[in-house]
Parts: structure tokens; sequence; C-alpha cells
């Protein structure tokens, strides 16, 4: 494990035992790249490198386009994800590659909640990432399922993991209430273009088994 730490963002890359392993992309709330790792590892994963950023500035790295809290005591969103992935592939991801032992056998990225929404907008504006888990994927986001349908993944997307929460949508926000109905329209918008897509639901509300929810979504793009 090495870290190190890019414009105010933490890297910390666990790398793989073997050469031209895959690398997957973690954009993480926390700190919690270790222990998705080690619940990768209690699942026998194939071998991998994982790459988990922190210390992101969430509402505004991980929103692509502005929209307003959605309450009296929640921040604005602040539409900066095209300014944080220009950071992520022009900084983060050559330098981080620097500890990959040989050539990467294909790249991911994956997220959850804000992270998630993060997650499929990137492979609509790079074509650096061929799979990507969008896992309790903040999908009710404004104008996100509209802007999937009309704008193209990039040409090397293979698999994509969708999850959520059978609890996420009950709530009385009427914008987080869309999110069961706008992430099985996506998934099956995707499926019917013919990419290996899966849409599951885990027990439990937005806030239960983050850690391994995330690894089983990585884990899927792994068995692919």
């Amino acid at each position: 494990m090495n870290s190190f730490t890019t414009d105010n963002r933490t890297v910390t890359v666990f790398p793989a035992a073997g050469p031209d392993r895959p690398v997957i992309y973690l954009n993480t709330f926390g700190q919690e790249g270790e222990q998705v790792l080690q619940n990768l590892q209690t699942l026998e994963c194939p071998d991998l490198t994982l790459v988990a950023v922190s210390d992101l500035e969430w509402n505004h790295d991980m929103s692509p386009w502005a929209v307003s809290p959605l309450s009296e005591k929640d921040t604005p969103f602040t539409g900066g994800a095209d300014d944080y992935l220009r950071l992520l592939t022009g900084k983060i991801i050559p330098e981080a590659e620097r500890s990959v032992n040989g050539t990467p056998a294909w790249r991911g990225i994956a997220g959850y909640s804000l992270a998630g929404l993060f997650a499929i907008y990137a492979i609509c504006r790079t074509n650096l990432f061929s799979r990507a888990a969008s896992i309790s994927g903040s999908l009710w986001f404004p104008d996100i399922k509209e802007y999937l349908f009309t704008h193209e993944l990039n040409g090397k997307t293979d698999h994509l993991y969708f999850s959520l929460g059978d609890r996420e949508h009950h709530t009385r926000n009427k914008v987080l209430k869309r999110v069961r109905q706008n992430t099985e329209e996506i998934f099956e918008y995707y499926k019917s273009r013919g990419i290996d897509t899966v849409f599951r639901l885990n027990p439990g509300n937005h806030f239960k088994n983050a850690v391994e929810r995330s690894a089983d979504g990585i884990a899927w793009l792994l068995s692919r």
C-alpha cells in the first residue's frame, strides 16, 4: 500500500500481487478503501489493484451540475464533476499507475451514493474505464436520467453494475423518491443496448452495509 496527495485529495493504492491485473478506482466519502479491500479478499475475488480516493469535496466533485440543496439543512451541489474528472484522468491515474506491476488488464470505476452517480457520469465523459459500479448511486439526481439517455457511453464500456437498498425510495422527499424508478429505468436502458448489466436490491436503507455493498459491486465487475 502507498499513498500520495494531489490537489488536496488523498489517493491510496493497494497494488495487486501479480502483473497485468485490473485496476479499479473507488471514490470514497471517508477512507473506507481498506475495508472494501478486506471484504473483497473475504469474497476470494481475483487479484486486482484498488485505488481509493478520499478527502473529496463531496457535493462538488461528485455532482455533474449545480443543484439546490435537498432541504434547508443540506448543502448545495455545485457541479464540479468535470473538474474532478480532469484531475482524476490527468493526475491521479498516471501517478497511481506508476505503482502498478505491468499494464492494467482493464480499468473500472466504482462508488457509493454520489460517487455511484459520478461513476456512471464519468463513463460518458472518458474512455479510460470499461466497467463501472454505481452502488446505491444517487440516480435521483435531477436530469441525470435524461442526460444518460441522450449521451452515449464511451465505446469501451462492456459491464455495468447497479444496486440500491430496498428501502431507499421510501422517503417523503419528492426528489429522493425517484431513486428506484430512475435506477431501474437506467438499468433497463443499458441492458437494451446490449451491455452486460445487472441491478441488485439489497435489504435496508441507503446507509446500511455500505462497505459490504461496495465490495459486492466490485466483485461483480471482477467476475465478468
